[in-house]
């Protein structure tokens, strides 16, 4: 089997499932978040955070990667590999805010009306 065939490449993903909704947690938490901490409702601001998506953006923007882009698939592979492991740290980092913004609700202590 070539490991560069379409059926190794959704066997890979699919047990790394977990890390891709990770990082789209994390890219839909992020923007609402930044809202927040700008208009000054939510606090402790997560710099971290700040931090990790500054790091990914000029990874990808900037000329200098630990693999030059110009050899195709390698150098996107290494972009995407680097950049998707920053936005799970993002994630990470992004838990209190995620508690804050979505609190889950309280289980009734009352019992249920028969």
């Amino acid at each position: 089997m070539a490991p560069l065939s379409t059926w190794w490449l959704l066997r890979r993903l699919k047990s790394r499932a977990w890390a891709v909704k990770r990082i789209v947690r994390a890219l839909k938490l992020f923007l609402p978040m930044t809202r927040d901490v700008i208009k000054g409702r939510f606090r402790p601001v997560p710099w971290s955070a700040f931090v990790l998506m500054a790091g990914a953006l000029f990874y990808l923007v900037l000329p200098f990667d630990l693999i030059p882009d110009f050899l195709m698939l390698i150098g996107v592979v290494d972009d995407v590999v680097i950049v998707g492991w920053l936005l799970n740290r993002i994630d990470k980092r992004l838990a209190d805010y995620r508690a804050w913004k979505y609190p889950q609700s309280e289980p009734s202590s009352s019992p249920p009306a028969a």
